[in-house]
């Protein structure tokens, strides 16, 4: 392909991108395939000539599109949304044509000086402290194993690089049990082992760690011989949007000096609105801080906003300094390779440039007080819907319920077969998770572009479908 053909073909994938995205409500929101049939659709080979793109492009319609889910799609009320808005798709656009590297300020100082201000312009959004610097990860998981190896170096006095982990006390973090598994990843990762892993109590509608108990743990730990290295908050957990008291848990972590990580992955785009910062009181305190612009914000993955008290820590866990990454003749740079696990590093800041100039906080405000009005709608409505249950209040737009018609019997099983077949079905998408041990039905408005008219459509597909079930099942 030449340069000109290129010119040609990016014109043709932009109009089908923003065909896609204007049909997307036409389109069943799960792939409606099973296992295997993609891979049977493509060659066991590769090819010897060059084939021409409009060959391509059709076989991407014939075999690629079949077996997507749609995370853009309107309907789409699973998991946390993933959203792609037309500005950081564009930008995105620019950042693969110029395939920038930005591992050091001198491979790209436009990448790194931008993203320097991008991380001030998100901790002024969501109201931080001054004290923070900001870097942009990948994911709320690579950041989270980041704070996990600063809590263990932290903890051993910056020894477990050096001299390894096997002369070492066992060293404790401390959570509820609400975490994300990242959580359990991060510490196997950083050789912590998961049996020292603490997973504490809940308690109250935010299903926070109840801070008493954590605090009865270290010293408990203490005494046994055990050496506490960290905690682990969340702000709007995967399962039910549990989110702990960070203002409790900072005075445990000051009395012991232990390092404090909150996971806000998903809730933290919210904290643009002030009101509902109450989530993370005391957020200032803590010593590291993710959340994902790609999930809520509308910027696409993957772009995860991590904010540092005291970079020099991270810096001092992860830095490795060979001659030819260093910069001569240069005095107080950031070189971003040395507060991230890889050390290749794409040039994200540029989307959320394009996203927040061309939104501005106002709107994407508004977008997700939308989002979470339209949540606690829903709730009430199958709330007041005979044989549901909500199970767990809205906590901004998350919240679960169950299907539990009188006499029902095996409601595990029953829950699971709604979800199931309200997938299969295709016209919406949900999930499960299990609160204190018993099947639930997940229920999250996120996606960029829904709309109430979404909500409704998705409570009758919800109903309709809940009214086909045999309640002897299981």
């Amino acid at each position: 392909m030449n340069w000109d053909e290129y010119a040609r073909w990016g014109k043709e994938i932009s109009d089908w991108g923003s065909d896609y995205h204007k049909t997307l409500r036409d389109r069943p929101v799960r792939a409606q395939v099973a296992p295997g049939d993609i891979a049977a659709l493509l060659s066991l080979s590769p090819p010897e000539q060059g084939e021409d793109m409009a060959v391509i492009m059709e076989d991407f319609e014939r075999v690629v599109m079949p077996g997507i889910t749609h995370w853009q799609h309107p309907r789409f009320f699973a998991y946390f949304p993933s959203n792609a808005s037309p500005p950081a798709i564009l930008a995105d656009f620019l950042t693969s044509t110029m395939a920038v590297n930005s591992l050091l300020w001198q491979t790209s100082p436009a990448a790194t000086e931008m993203e320097t201000r991008m991380m001030e312009w998100l901790r002024q959004a969501v109201g931080l402290s001054g004290d923070f610097a900001g870097v942009i990860q990948d994911s709320a998981s690579s950041a989270t194993l980041a704070a996990v190896l600063t809590m263990r170096e932290r903890s051993l006095n910056w020894q477990g690089n050096t001299k390894g982990l096997s002369s070492m006390p066992p060293l404790r973090l401390y959570c509820s049990g609400e975490v994300h598994s990242s959580i359990d990843r991060a510490v196997w990762v950083a050789g912590l082992g998961d049996s020292n892993i603490v997973r504490l109590p809940i308690e109250g509608p935010l299903r926070g760690l109840r801070a008493e108990a954590m605090r009865a743990a270290i010293i408990s730990d203490i005494a046994a011989g055990y050496k506490p290295a960290g905690i682990i908050a969340s702000t709007g957990a995967t399962g039910a949007g549990s989110c702990d008291s960070i203002r409790d848990i900072a005075k445990i972590a000051k009395e012991f000096d232990l390092y404090l990580h909150v996971d806000a992955a998903w809730a933290g785009s919210a904290m643009i609105c002030p009101e509902f910062r109450e989530l993370w009181d005391g957020i200032d305190a803590a010593d590291s801080i993710v959340f994902n612009p790609h999930k809520w914000l509308g910027v696409q993955f993957d772009c995860s906003a991590h904010f540092l008290k005291n970079p020099e820590d991270l810096v001092r866990t992860l830095a490795i300094q060979p001659e030819y990454l260093k910069t001569h003749g240069q005095d107080g740079l950031i070189n971003y390779s040395e507060w991230s696990i890889p050390l290749g590093r794409r040039f994200r800041a540029l989307k959320l440039w394009f996203l927040l100039r061309n939104y501005g906080l106002e709107e994407l405000r508004n977008r997700i007080r939308n989002h979470v009005e339209w949540s606690l709608v829903m709730a009430e409505t199958l709330r007041n819907t005979e044989n549901f249950e909500i199970v767990t209040e809205p906590i901004l737009s998350l919240f679960t319920f169950r299907y539990a018609p009188a006499g029902a019997t095996g409601l595990a099983a029953l829950n699971q077969k709604l979800v199931d077949e309200i997938n299969d079905d295709g016209r919406i998408y949900l999930t499960q998770t299990l609160i204190d041990g018993e099947k639930v039905i997940r229920f999250q408005v996120g996606q960029f572009d829904c709309t109430q008219e979404d909500i409704t459509f998705a409570y009758n597909v919800i109903c309709e479908i809940a009214g086909r079930q045999d309640v002897s099942y299981g």
